[in-house]
């Protein structure tokens, strides 16, 4: 091994060929030792960085090969009333490691402070922590890709699965037992043709950078199953590496990611940076607190000692410092351009654009990334609220952006809970909440609609449950949000009545229709296809097992589900209404009589202002107008389709609704009742001005064909 000075970019650990160029940013530290190890971890080597370049330490080491485990000792002062927190007996991890060698092992010498010294974190600890943490790994990044391109889903063709990558696969049948679990098993034909017979083009899922357990977890025998507790912003999760491959890790990523490209399918990630594992002031000293306390967390101003704590997890990111941006960034870039994924989804989102204290959406991060040639076309999804004050910020992103829309969720809940005045609310979201988008200048798609997704009640305990039952979170059923908007159809939890049975279903079909029947871009959370439950517990962050792994053991009722919402999505993507990229207006368009959109009463007549300020209405149509959707297609047509009427009625009554009149006195066709089992079959056809009895409590589509066009 020859020691050379080595380069201040790009930072972490680059293997060339013929060495490794090493590369750290510190701003404080007074001394830097790189630290080699052998393979089984131990043999402790050091070598002292004595090249620093703009505050980034560095070196090359000719001869040191792909697999060197290696991490870092950082020197400086340790002050913590003063921000700095340098303990050299910590080990920390390269914050720029593509691999790490093993999950972190809990122990007191991981603390920079002696755990129950009466001064807390203003002792200092002396133990070496090198045993029990994770070391960085040097990688080759070579992997034969072939032709692997991105599907490029256009926004408003795109439906997302939300999923988390083991409760898909760990008990699907068909899936090899090593592979249960894996995103070797994600990738495996089981998974691949559920995916395609639901038709969904985009899988999001949640955390798969390497985290952290917390010890309060670890200690009750739990784990943090979601993995929203990262520290390694660039290694791939090992927990989910089949153990005896032949593919290393990123391989094996890699091939699950190539896998879904050559179906169709894209691959978006949720991805934390808004904090990290290492917690508040009494937290471990991992890899950010000891490299450089000052620069890497936002502190309080006036007791730096401190954390500013917009996540609820103990600490922020310093989003003001450029090196912070730095590495946000080329972490987002190594998962585009090395690992293929084609977009992000930003976990507590408003934490990043908080620059000064309120969230500002001209803040840095977002203009960097609006500037970035390659993340500035990739999918960029927001979770728009955090926990700060201000935090939630639904409708207040950026161009380019998607959110989920909460107050899509919320008000599909109320409406089909019964609630009163929800008609105006619910009309909006249905119809791409416009109100949120417009005005800035976005589509449609900036709202990710959704009605469960991992965080709260699975769909079929939104019809089960009125209460949170997380008891076996081991909290004491204080933790997950209070307030769901649900119902149980009068019974709380399973049951064997018949009748309640019946309603939850047809209560789920009213859900789900009324999402793949919105403008925006759906969102399928994994399992409610089916009938998966969480038997009412809203948080199972922690619940590694059965309340969070899917059921595959479908009863009569789920079969009829999955195959209820396989046509729905077969709906949305073969008629155009469904998938506009321009908002409604709801007048007349280029002089014409027929309008983009009409809001009808049970009369068929529109609905007057008297009816929309009426709070007690819960019955309404809306019919969809199919030559009058002003889109143009990649060829430069006009976008035409078929006419669309959907019927609600979140009332406990029946009632008898008149269909509107059609051009040229055309019939409806029905398409589907919520009340029935199954989609029609026979294209009955309903002359306009007729009566429908539209049953308590469902929905129905009716599609009118074009007038130029017969039935297909």
């Amino acid at each position: 091994m020859t020691i050379k000075p080595g380069k201040p970019y790009p930072l972490g650990a680059t293997w060339d060929g013929k060495g490794v160029n090493f590369s750290l940013f510190s701003e404080n530290a007074t001394k830097v030792e790189l630290c080699l190890f052998d393979s089984s971890g131990q043999n402790e080597q050091r070598i002292v960085l004595t090249e620093e370049t703009d505050f980034v330490w560095h070196v090359y080491l000719e001869g040191v090969l792909p697999g060197q485990l290696y991490g870092y000792r950082v020197h400086g002062p340790y002050e913590p009333q003063q921000g700095h927190r340098f303990n050299p007996q910590k080990l920390l991890i390269d914050p720029y490691a593509k691999l790490v060698s093993k999950p972190l092992e809990w122990n007191n010498a991981l603390f920079g402070y002696k755990i129950g010294d009466p001064q807390e974190d203003l002792s200092f600890n002396d133990q070496d922590s090198a045993p029990f943490v994770p070391l960085g790994v040097v990688i080759d990044t070579s992997f034969s890709w072939g032709e692997d391109s991105r599907p490029a889903i256009p926004w408003h063709k795109t439906i997302i699965y939300e999923a988390h990558l083991k409760s898909l696969t760990k008990r699907m049948p068909g899936i090899a037992e090593e592979l249960r679990g894996t995103y070797l098993g994600l990738a495996s034909e089981p998974v691949i043709n559920h995916l395609l017979k639901l038709g969904i083009t985009t899988i999001e899922l949640l955390p798969v950078h390497q985290h952290v357990d917390e010890s309060h977890l670890v200690e009750k025998g739990l784990t943090n199953y979601w993995g929203y507790n990262s520290l390694y912003f660039f290694a791939p999760e090992l927990r989910y590496v089949v153990k005896d491959s032949k593919l290393d890790p990123l391989a094996q990523f890699k091939t699950m990611v190539r896998t879904l490209h050559s179906v169709g399918i894209e691959v978006i990630l949720d991805v934390v940076y808004n904090h990290t594992a290492e917690g508040n002031h009494l937290g471990p000293t991992l890899s950010f607190r000891g490299i450089d306390n000052c620069s890497y967390y936002r502190l309080v101003s006036d007791n730096p000692r401190y954390y500013m704590d917009f996540s609820g997890c103990g600490n922020s990111l310093n989003m003001r410092n450029p090196r912070v941006i730095q590495l946000i960034m080329d972490s987002l870039r190594y998962w585009v351009c090395e690992m293929h994924v084609d977009g992000f989804r930003f976990d507590l989102a408003s934490a990043l654009a908080r620059e000064l204290f309120d969230v500002d959406k001209l803040s840095t991060f977002f203009e960097v990334i609006r500037q970035d040639p390659v993340l500035s076309q990739v999918k960029l999804i927001a979770e728009p609220w955090d926990i700060g004050a201000g935090g939630y910020q639904v409708g207040n992103f950026p161009v380019g952006w998607a959110e989920w829309n909460g107050k899509y969720r919320d008000a599909v809940r109320k409406f089909w809970r019964a609630d009163l005045g929800m008609l105006a609310e619910f009309a909006s979201r249905i119809s791409g909440s416009s109100d949120l988008y417009e005005q800035s200048g976005r589509k449609p798609y900036a709202s990710i609609n959704f009605i469960c997704c991992h965080d709260g009640f699975t769909l079929l305990d939104l019809v089960s449950y009125n209460q949170k039952h997380n008891e076996a979170n081991l909290e004491d059923n204080r933790d997950g949000q209070n307030e769901n908007y649900s119902w149980n159809c009068g019974v709380e939890g399973p049951t064997d009545d018949p009748h309640v049975l019946q309603l939850r279903l047809k209560q789920r079909k009213n859900l789900l229709s009324t999402l793949f029947l919105s403008i925006g871009v759906p969102m399928l959370y994994c399992g409610d296809e089916m009938g998966h439950s969480q038997k009412g517990n809203n948080n199972c962050y922690c619940q590694d097992n059965e309340l969070s792994w899917v059921n595959w053991q479908l009863s009569e009722q789920d079969e009829e589900l999955l195959q209820f919402v396989c046509e729905l999505i077969k709906i949305r993507k073969t008629e155009p209404v469904f998938q506009r990229r321009k908002f409604f207006h709801g007048r007349a368009i280029r002089g014409s009589e027929v309008r983009d959109i009409r809001w009808l009463d049970v009369n068929g007549e529109l609905l007057t202002d008297e009816s929309w300020n009426a709070g007690y209405i819960k019955s309404f149509g809306v019919y969809l107008a199919g030559d009058m959707i002003g889109d143009i297609d990649e060829q430069g047509n006009q976008v035409l389709g078929n006419s669309m009427l959907i019927l609600f009625n979140s009332s406990e009554s029946p009632l008898s609704f008149t269909l509107p009149k059609r051009r040229e006195e055309k019939p409806w066709t029905i398409v589907f009742d919520s009340a029935d089992t199954e989609f029609s079959q026979k294209e009955k056809e309903y002359p306009g001005g007729s009566s429908y009895m539209l049953k308590e409590r469902s929905i129905v589509l009716f599609r009118g064909y074009r007038l130029n066009e017969a039935k297909s």
